[in-house]
């Protein structure tokens, strides 16, 4: 089993219902969902081009996926998962865009969001000792080759390449899209999307997802309000 700390919203925001049925499945009640199927994309072509993320639900990573460490247990990550959330308090990002990064498209801030940051830094931080090492498996599977030197370093002591100042908080919308597919993967999505683009987002909840097994979708087990104790929501 692995474990993930995610932003995700609230089961019933309708940013999350949208970028569900987009994807064709809802992390929180872990069901496939029918979705409007493009004619310029054709249905399985849209299902193959959304398969990576909608295995992994509609999120922001915060602290990878990772397996816990030995001699901590579910009960102790929970834990830690609620005193951290009662001690982080909710902040708003100014405005999400469309955006493209490599062949991917997401929903990204429109400008640097320091809270946000803040936030993803405080997170791989304070997770860490959950951390089990990552397996030589895992560590090719980031194809190490194409990453930086600083990204490898990372990769190596945080279990994730992306972190502090190489973080791009994201809300992955699409697998690599062939270069062919994008400009009606954008005019698609750019449609799809533009109840949310150009607007604010609100950081104020954040979600402990779990993974059964290798390969298995990722499922919402517990989402939590940021700031103040509250009562646990188990999807």
């Amino acid at each position: 089993m692995r474990y993930a700390i995610y932003f995700a919203l609230p089961a019933d925001d309708r940013l999350t219902q949208t970028a569900a049925h987009w994807l064709g499945r809802d992390a929180f009640v872990d069901g496939a969902l029918s979705w409007p199927e493009v004619p310029a994309l054709g249905r399985e072509n849209q299902m193959a081009l959304t398969a990576d993320p909608r295995r992994y639900g509609f999120h922001g990573t915060l602290k990878a996926p990772f397996e816990l460490a030995e001699g901590k247990s579910e009960a102790d990550l929970l834990a830690a998962f609620d005193e951290f959330a009662a001690e982080i308090e909710a902040f708003e990002v100014p405005r999400i865009v469309l955006h493209q990064i490599g062949p991917f498209f997401a929903l990204v801030p429109a400008e640097d969001c320091p809270p946000l940051r803040s936030l993803a830094e405080q997170a791989v931080r304070r997770f860490e000792p959950f951390r089990a090492p990552l397996s030589d498996a895992d560590i090719a599977r980031r194809n190490p080759e194409k990453l930086t030197r600083r990204q490898r370093e990372y990769l190596t002591t945080w279990g994730y390449p992306y972190v502090f100042e190489e973080f791009q908080f994201h809300l992955t919308l699409t697998g690599p899209v062939p270069k062919e597919t994008q400009p009606v993967m954008r005019e698609t999505l750019t449609a799809a999307f533009e109840e949310f683009t150009g607007r604010p987002l609100d950081i104020a909840t954040i979600a402990l997802f779990v993974e059964s097994h290798r390969g298995a979708p990722f499922t919402v087990y517990s989402l939590l309000p940021l700031g103040g104790a509250s009562e646990r929501k188990i999807a």
